[in-house]
């Protein structure tokens, strides 16, 4: 008996020992080891399963997304393993493990756009951010862009700039010589997890590049007697934001009716498209105006002897538009068509009557204002854009250094750098009967008169320049009544002329 006993404890061992020793001996497997994250899921006998699972589990994201084939979140690993441990997962367990856990993904590109540095306001640096945009097609990007382009650019000019048949210059006229986008953008084919904003159509896209949404913009229902230029203005965008937003019309003399529905859409470009111009107008040359004073006439009487008469000038420019936007405008020829004859008047009383700055001087009254710059171009008018009040005119093209004249007489109440946020120098003039004229961004060193002193139409009181928020040189004019932001109004400037 006794021996019986430990002839099975022997046989018990010996069983025991060839268990553990067969399941350590058998041949390595090959598995493969799942990560999400960097932890580990569990291992499996085949990647390839677990790919063609996810693909067939995710019938409706292929739907969603109109795609042949959905894959593993991009944040999943799966590394190829050796061991002797049959305790491997299904690829059920797995896919159950990912999906609570991660988006999958789909292919497509993503789109960097770097941001750009502008300057404020306040005269500081500011860059605008950096982006990724998703979409499935490169063509959706590259459409979406034409058509961010046309709701700048003409769309016939840029037809022709594109198949390049444009109309050579022959007189006057004007070429688009390059468009192109300002920031960095680099596009690159990548895995997109679904749980990213996709944009699938160049009309969502378009309207995100210009709008910096998708959302459904504010609407307005036209009144009686309603214009584009009224609505636009009231609602703090421009004409042309207006038919951005509203393509269905023409131009801003468009006819409205009471009842229409229309779009109010502030513009938030996300890239900045770059269009340079080669154009050549033909352009009146202001008149000098000389007077000259007799004592023996009544104080206040004036009396034209010779009348002034414009002359013309044809000029070449390059002129370089951002988003639709004039930043600058540099002429590179200018040639004398026909001179102007300058104007004389003999005014009653002694001169220096006329210098206090306060006699005689006349309301915001249209033609009795001088024009405060050598050349004519406006190259951006009064108005809101992008939902600020641009609360003056822009006048560029005349180079820099060139002659800044005061528009009417006065009184110089402030003069320097920065006496306004973003204005550089500057110059305000205190016109009296509640009238101020500024004049902004003149070059550095250029200022010819200083607070306090009395100034007539026409006296040079400045250079143009680009000190302060400026992007190229340029005259930024403005009129006001009363003090300017402080208790003054911004007007229309070109209401003198």
């Amino acid at each position: 008996m006794k021996n019986k006993i430990l002839m099975i404890s022997f046989l018990l061992i010996v069983s025991i020992f060839s268990v553990g020793y067969k399941s350590y001996s058998e041949t390595p497997q090959k598995v493969y080891r799942v990560y999400l994250g960097g932890k580990s899921l569990g291992i499996i006998k085949s990647s390839k399963a677990l790919e063609n699972y996810i693909d067939k589990k995710q019938e409706r994201l292929k739907k969603k997304y109109k795609v042949d084939k959905i894959y593993a979140p991009d944040t999943l690993d799966i590394r190829k393993e050796i061991t002797y441990n049959e305790d491997l997962s299904t690829i059920k367990e797995i896919y159950e493990k990912i999906e609570d856990k991660a988006p999958f993904t789909v292919d497509g590109f993503a789109i960097k756009i770097k941001g750009i540095e502008t300057v404020t306001n306040e005269s500081k640096k500011k860059k605008s951010k950096d982006q990724i945009l998703y979409v499935l097609d490169k063509k959706v990007f590259t459409d979406s862009v034409d058509n961010t382009i046309k709701s700048f650019v003409d769309s016939d000019k840029y037809k022709a700039y594109k198949e390049n048949t444009q109309t050579k210059i022959k007189d006057t006229g004007s070429i688009i010589e390059n468009i192109y986008i300002k920031n960095n953008v680099s596009i690159s084919k990548q895995k997109i997890p679904v749980n990213k904003k996709i944009y699938m159509s160049k009309e969502s896209l378009s309207k995100y590049l210009l709008f910096g949404t998708t959302k459904e913009q504010q609407k307005y229902t036209v009144k009686e007697g309603d214009t584009i230029s009224d609505i636009s203005f009231n609602n703090k965008i421009s004409t042309e934001e207006f038919l951005i937003a509203n393509t269905d019309f023409q131009d801003d003399k468009a006819l409205l009716y009471a009842g229409q529905e229309v779009t109010i859409g502030i513009l938030k470009p996300q890239i900045s498209l770059v269009e340079e111009d080669h154009t050549v107008i033909k352009e009146e040359k202001n008149y000098e105006t000389e007077t000259t004073y007799d004592p023996d006439k009544p104080i206040g009487t004036t009396e034209v002897v010779q009348e002034g008469v414009k002359g013309e000038n044809k000029v070449t420019q390059k002129i370089q538009k951002v988003n639709g936007e004039t930043t600058s405008v540099v002429t590179v020829n200018t040639e004398v068509i026909k001179e102007p004859i300058k104007e004389k008047i003999v005014k009653g009383g002694k001169e220096e009557n006329y210098k206090g700055g306060g006699y005689g001087q006349v309301v915001a009254t249209r033609g009795e204002w001088g024009w405060p710059a050598s050349c004519s171009t406006t190259s951006s008018g009064f108005g809101y854009r992008w939902g600020s009040l641009h609360d003056g005119m822009d006048i560029a093209g005349c180079g820099y250094g060139s002659n800044i004249f005061a528009a009417q007489s006065g009184t110089v109440v402030a003069a320097g750098s920065g006496i306004f946020i973003g204005s550089g120098e500057a110059v305000l003039i205190d016109h009296h009967n509640g009238y101020y004229t500024m004049y902004a961004h003149m070059c550095k060193g250029c200022l010819r008169v200083s607070a306090g002193a009395n100034v007539v139409k026409g006296q040079v009181i400045g250079g143009m320049g680009q000190t302060g928020n400026a992007t190229g040189v340029h005259l930024h004019f403005s009129l006001w009544t009363g003090y300017p932001y402080r208790n003054g109004t911004a007007l229309n400037p070109a209401s003198l002329y």
